[in-house]
């Protein structure tokens, strides 16, 4: 009798195992997920590059920023869709009249992912740390606020804990974007302790209060980031896991999609749009359209140094010809340093035609009828604003010859690019950016202003009327007189022409028809804490 109840009971006890088993991919078998309940929980992000470093503040490339943008936070964020600002870490603020003092209000019982408590003496310490840098150090920190704490320039001048959830900025001179500034990705706050304990290797080991937290990096193939269980948003984040792999090649990308390999892919070629459009199974993504890719021209190098040539050089490119062959209709001709989404922009700016004959006449004036040599820097990896740097580059290299200008094609590893183009060591090269905040002071401030050599003006362009101007536009408040102040700028900008705005592009990105909660951001950085699969 008692092994018949035994092995009825053994049965009841398998059948309820097997049904439970298919219930659905969420279940677990004695306490583990299955490997089914595990891909659905874990979300693979394939990309063109690997990021340069995990420590927001010291990088400046897109690819860092896509995955600090999960580890950490910052005091304020931007909405989903926009670039309109939202409550983070700070839960409130107010902003003195005179708009010299900002007075947040920090968010209480958060903690960084070492255990230690969120509080507005680290908010200070992470301020001051960047404020006793450098350009080499913490370059878009420079770039934002004015340079660093002995500089003239710097606007920042204090920030103190008035209390333990209370922090107050006092400025030097009004900033118009302020709070939007802060917003940005570089500026997200780490653990004061883990700066201490890991020094110069934080970047390897970044702790902050984010969604994820990290666990493993291994160079130019995957980052392994791991569900904070105690992310301040409750029932956040959804996916226990995100993963970023590095697969340069755009078609490859898209292959490991199809095979069920990744999840999500970016910088998918415009040509292969329809493939994606058509196939039920996966959806194509729009990132709303913020960006510039364009070609600098070092002032400091050279024939480049003259403003004819590099007028010159703009009249030599047929850009609606690249974004034809390269760009699948996904993209516009750039005449301004920044897209026409962005409050200030100048429609009334004529674009420098296409016209060789004009090319060579201002080589000619400028002493160069022969033409002359130089070198053309392509970017070796995949940009949401430039899909192939290098074919790029080539259509560039036969406009440029057809004027006399013979430019020599060169690349190299994208950390080591960055770096030497922002050492100046470029003749020409290929680049772009995608805007952090939805202000003309981002683009044109951040990227073209005197301030900025040797963060993000990589051309080294400088010119103190441009300089005067960008700086009052960040003082007053009235947003007619600043997009006005801006307009001008662009018309100085037109004239020096340190660069050669190429395009704006529609960033296109492909995933799994399943994934919800995925809303790609104009700034180019997606938190991953509303995504799930449905």
């Amino acid at each position: 009798m008692k092994k018949k109840w035994l092995l009825t009971m053994l049965t009841f006890l398998l059948v309820a195992a097997t049904a439970l088993a298919g219930c659905g991919k969420s279940e677990q078998t004695g306490g583990e997920k299955t490997e089914e309940a595990e891909k659905q929980t874990t979300l693979v992000y394939g990309r063109g590059g690997d990021s340069v470093g995990l420590d927001p503040a010291t990088v400046t490339d897109g690819e860092s920023f896509k995955v600090t943008k999960n580890i950490f936070d910052t005091l304020l964020d931007y909405n989903d869709g926009d670039t309109s600002i939202q409550p983070a870490l700070a839960e409130k603020w107010e902003v003195s009249p005179d708009g010299l003092t900002y007075t947040f209000t920090l968010r209480k019982g958060v903690k960084f992912h070492d255990g230690t408590d969120f509080n507005a003496e680290a908010v200070v310490f992470n301020f001051e740390r960047w404020a006793n840098g450098n350009a080499d150090t913490f370059p878009y920190y420079g770039s934002m606020f004015g340079g660093y704490k002995n500089d003239e320039g710097h606007v920042i001048k204090e920030v103190k804990a008035l209390d333990e959830h209370t922090v107050q900025f006092v400025l030097k001179r009004p900033q118009a974007p302020f709070l939007k500034n802060l917003a940005m990705v570089p500026f997200a706050i780490a653990s004061p302790e883990a700066i201490k304990k890991y020094g110069d290797k934080f970047g390897e080991n970044p702790v902050g209060t984010g969604p994820f937290v990290f666990k493993e990096w291994k160079r130019n193939e995957r980052i392994v980031l791991e569900k904070n269980k105690e992310y301040w948003l409750e029932g956040h984040p959804k996916l226990d896991k995100l993963i970023f792999v590095s697969i340069p090649d755009n078609s490859a990308r898209l292959n490991a999609l199809l095979k069920g390999e990744i999840d999500i892919m970016e910088d998918l070629n415009p040509s292969d749009l329809a493939q994606v459009e058509g196939n039920k199974d996966f959806q194509v993504f729009k990132r709303p359209s913020m960006n510039v890719g364009y070609v600098g021209l070092t002032v400091t190098r050279g024939p480049l140094g003259n403003k004819l040539v590099r007028q010159a050089l703009n009249h030599a490119v047929d850009k609606q010809a690249i974004i034809d062959a390269f760009y699948a209709g996904q993209a516009q001709p750039a005449k301004n340093p920044l897209p026409p989404s962005i409050p200030g922009y100048n429609d009334a700016i004529q674009d420098y035609p296409y016209d060789l004959e004009k090319a060579k006449q201002l080589l000619a004036e400028a002493g160069y009828p022969n033409g002359f040599e130089m070198e053309l820097w392509a970017m070796p990896v995949p940009r949401p604003y430039m899909p192939d740097g290098q074919k790029v580059a080539e259509a560039l290299q036969a406009s440029f010859a057809k004027i006399g200008v013979k430019a020599k094609i060169v690349t190299y590893e994208w950390a080591t690019y960055l770096d030497k183009v922002a050492k100046g060591e470029a003749d020409a090269f290929l680049l772009g950016w995608t805007g952090d905040n939805g202000d003309a002071d981002n683009f044109l401030y951040a990227l073209l202003d005197k301030d900025s050599i040797g963060s993000n003006n990589y051309t080294y362009y400088s010119n103190d009327e441009l300089h005067n101007i960008l700086i009052e536009a960040q003082t007053v408040s009235d947003e007619n007189k600043r997009n006005e102040l801006y307009k001008k700028a662009q018309e100085i900008i037109k004239e020096d022409a340190p660069w050669i705005p190429l395009v704006h592009s529609t960033p296109l990105l492909a995933g799994k028809a399943n994934i919800e909660g995925f809303n790609p951001h104009p700034t180019g950085t997606d938190k991953f804490t509303k995504v799930q699969f449905k």
